[in-house]
């Protein structure tokens, strides 16, 4: 059997941002080696993400269930061995993975490993003798992975996934289609990296007024009220948090004119689509290597350096020094509202 002909299984067990960000690579890999069979192992939520890619099969890991510790990851193990697999590439490197890929290894398989560069982002963040440089991204270090397996990988901007038709209940939903569709998603995991409620009102506000633009709002359980409240507030904006199934959220993301996320899982969920993406940054920053694939980099707003010199503070946005929790009060309604008029008209 040719190398190009071989079983990939790769790993990346959460989250759902990162999880998006392998698209992009996997397309690529494919693009480059027709040939190869990839099976993803994730978590179950995730598996609609690779449903429309060819040569992609998804493995549940049920980690909280039968595949929890180390007795588990063994069955995980003995189940993937059964798919025939020949090479394992690691993305996550993380305890889980790493367990499950010393079982492949003692196995006599060929393994590979992300490498995180923890020391560089530790040294992007540090308040004193900060190294302020572009790290590598994500996407270049999936690749690497692969790289390490023997086939080369280049990516490309046209390495995305192809928009989904609609179905009728999003037809229904998104109802008069001439109207350009924003998606707004106003909310992430930590506050360092949330843009202020009172802010982004007045940018849904100033959006709404627009009356060929239609605001889709996306969140979580815990966002609903909120967006509940800005759906009953303004005209031309709806609120699609609890309304459709992950798979669905994703077929609404691939017909968007442009998305508005925090540095989140939505920007690359949209990102993976190709679909364009305006970020909005606070502690955090591109320079970690998170950006979207594929965006401008003109498109990324960013808290004001000057005033706030330690910037970035954290890789995640749950670490900021004292002083800098109001560091996205810098990026004003009205330059978030320019730009995403800026980009969804251009």
């Amino acid at each position: 059997m040719e190398q190009a002909s071989k079983h990939i299984l790769v790993i990346r067990l959460s989250a759902m941002g990162d999880v998006a960000m392998t698209v992009p690579v996997i397309k690529a890999m494919l693009r480059t080696h027709p040939n190869v069979k990839i099976t993803v192992v994730s978590r179950a939520f995730l598996k609609p993400i690779f449903q429309n890619i060819p040569n992609v099969s998804f493995y549940t890991a049920d980690v909280k269930g039968k595949h929890k510790g180390v007795l588990g990851l063994f069955k995980l193990y003995k189940e993937l061995k059964k798919l025939n697999i020949d090479f394992v590439a690691d993305l996550h490197n993380v305890l889980r993975s790493k367990i499950l890929g010393t079982y492949f290894k003692l196995g006599g398989y060929k393994i590979c490993k992300i490498d995180k560069g923890r020391a560089a982002k530790k040294a992007l963040t540090k308040t004193e003798g900060k190294i302020f440089k572009q790290l590598k991204t994500t996407h270049e270090r999936y690749a690497d992975v692969f790289r390490k397996l023997g086939y080369n990988v280049d990516l490309t901007n046209e390495d995305v996934l192809a928009r989904l038709k609609t179905t009728k209940k999003i037809d229904l939903f998104i109802g008069e289609t001439n109207k350009k569709l924003i998606g707004i998603a106003p909310f992430a995991a930590f506050d360092g990296k949330s843009y202020p409620i009172a802010q982004m009102q007045a940018v849904i506000e100033k959006l709404s007024e627009i009356k060929h633009y239609k605001i889709i709002l996306f969140g979580g359980p815990a966002d609903k009220k909120q967006l509940i409240n800005w759906e009953s507030k303004y005209d031309n904006v709806v609120n699609a948090a609890g309304l459709f199934s992950f798979e669905e959220e994703l077929n609404l993301i691939s017909n968007l004119d442009v998305m508005l996320s925090m540095d989140s899982g939505n920007a690359h969920l949209a990102a993976m689509f190709g679909k364009k993406v305006v970020t909005i940054w606070g502690v955090t920053h591109p320079y970690a290597g998170f950006y979207p694939f594929g965006q401008s980099p003109k498109n990324a707003l960013l808290a004001d350096r000057e005033q706030y010199p330690l910037l970035p503070t954290s890789i995640y946005g749950n670490k900021y020094p004292e002083g800098y929790e109001n560091v996205m009060q810098t990026i004003t309604p009205q330059a978030v509202f320019d730009k995403i008029v800026e980009v969804v008209d251009e």
